[in-house]
């Protein structure tokens, strides 16, 4: 092992220029290949990132105004939710199981308590609503259906509300002021959306739209539909439209009038995307190190040229066809595998580098190369460079010892 060991670095070390320039082209490949997936995987961590609060299983209905004349209805009119519109689609579509809807007190409304009073953003919701944000409450309760039912003036605030009024005293049970109506605090939230999901105070939505106007109006609706397909939420999306239409008197294909957000089908994109975005980027890299294994071919080509009568001689002396295979492929293996560590180093280390230097990126969200592309990079290269070596050691196999001996004598 010793003696095979010093004869591939011999032989590697008598064109030292030209072994470093094969090191570095496979190095290069294997460099951009890591780069390149630690840059998807930020990518992929970005796509996450902006679905990260929200149930990616929902549909979301936004009301809008008609652009089409229908049923002798002229265009212009504003298509409006109520509450008797979440019963009517909870009953008429079956793969529903959480269903919400929105009141909106338009802008920040003025939240005060203990003397302190500042503007956050109001949300009034039925206790569904938890399941479709992914709100977790982290003290005390959410709202429920005893709150709507009986209009009870309760509140669940985020936890900058609760750390800006109340700074660290217990905010269960203490009373704020949500735009001069009082509202006692029954939980606190958390949410991963960030401080702007935080800020913010959940209200029941039966006591905002008798506190401050609304009457039976509903901003917003929105629900989960399971674990369906894409294919069945593009259906359920129809059905709610053609149910819509019929109840609201608009043509269902007025893209206008009624607005449906389909995070099952958008999520699905997405995640085809970066499907289509990985194997492209493992398409360039593997191109890019197939440049670089085509010159340690050629180099080990070279090689046994140049070496054909050192090989004459030692199959004149017996050696077998097999070992001087080995040390061939041995010898490409080596370089591969050389190159291949260098490669990833760096590739690595520049992607810690750039985690490093733009620690909040929000289009490349914490780039990191994962240990099974890695691993399997270095599988690759291996393989590649048996490979690589397979086509010159063949060569020097079937070389003949008489004619190898007179060309190495001239």
């Amino acid at each position: 092992m010793i003696d095979a060991a010093l004869e591939i670095f011999e032989s590697l070390s008598r064109h030292g220029v030209r072994t470093v320039l094969t090191l570095l082209s496979v190095a290069w490949g294997t460099f951009v290949l890591v780069v390149l997936l630690g840059a998807g995987q930020g990518l992929s961590n970005t796509a996450g990132h902006e679905f990260r609060d929200d149930a990616v299983n929902s549909l979301w209905l936004y009301r809008g105004t008609t652009s089409r004349p229908w049923d002798g209805l002229p265009v212009g009119r504003s298509v409006t939710f109520t509450n008797a519109d979440l019963p009517f689609l909870q009953a008429r579509i079956p793969e529903i199981d959480h269903l919400t809807g929105r009141f909106y007190t338009w802008g920040g409304q003025q939240i005060s308590a203990n003397g302190r009073s500042s503007d956050f953003d109001v949300r009034s919701v039925h206790p569904d609503h938890q399941f479709l944000e992914n709100t977790k409450v982290v003290k005390g309760r959410y709202l429920d259906e005893l709150d709507i039912e009986e209009h009870r003036k309760v509140t669940v605030i985020g936890v900058p509300v609760a750390e800006f009024l109340f700074r660290g005293a217990d905010p269960l049970g203490q009373w704020i002021s949500v735009g001069g109506v009082p509202f006692r605090v029954v939980g606190v939230f958390d949410d991963d959306g960030g401080e702007n999901e935080t800020r913010m105070v959940y209200l029941p939505i039966s006591t905002a739209q008798a506190a401050f106007g609304g009457y039976d109006r509903v901003h917003q609706v929105m629900f989960t539909i399971g674990d369906a397909s894409v294919e069945e939420s593009v259906r359920i999306e129809q059905e709610v439209r053609q149910l819509m239409s019929a109840r609201k008197r608009f043509d269902p294909d007025d893209p206008r009038a009624l607005r449906v957000r389909n995070n099952v089908e958008g999520y699905a994109q997405i995640v085809h995307i970066l499907a289509l975005l990985e194997a492209f980027v493992w398409l360039v890299g593997l191109g890019t190190m197939t440049a670089g294994l085509v010159g340690v071919s050629n180099i080990l080509l070279v090689t046994v040229r140049e070496r054909t009568g050192e090989i004459g001689l030692r199959k004149a002396l017996g050696a077998r066809p097999s070992s001087i295979v080995g040390s061939i492929v041995a010898e490409a293996v080596l370089l591969t595998g050389v190159a291949g560590y260098l490669g990833i180093v760096g590739g690595v280390a520049c992607i810690a580098l750039i985690k490093v230097g733009f620690p909040d990126n929000e289009y490349i969200r914490d780039p990191a190369v994962r240990l099974g592309p890695a691993l399997a990079a270095g599988a690759i290269l291996v393989v590649a460079g048996a490979i690589a070596g397979a086509a010159p050691a063949i060569r020097a196999a079937s070389i003949r010892p008489v004619e190898a001996l007179r060309e190495g004598a001239q």
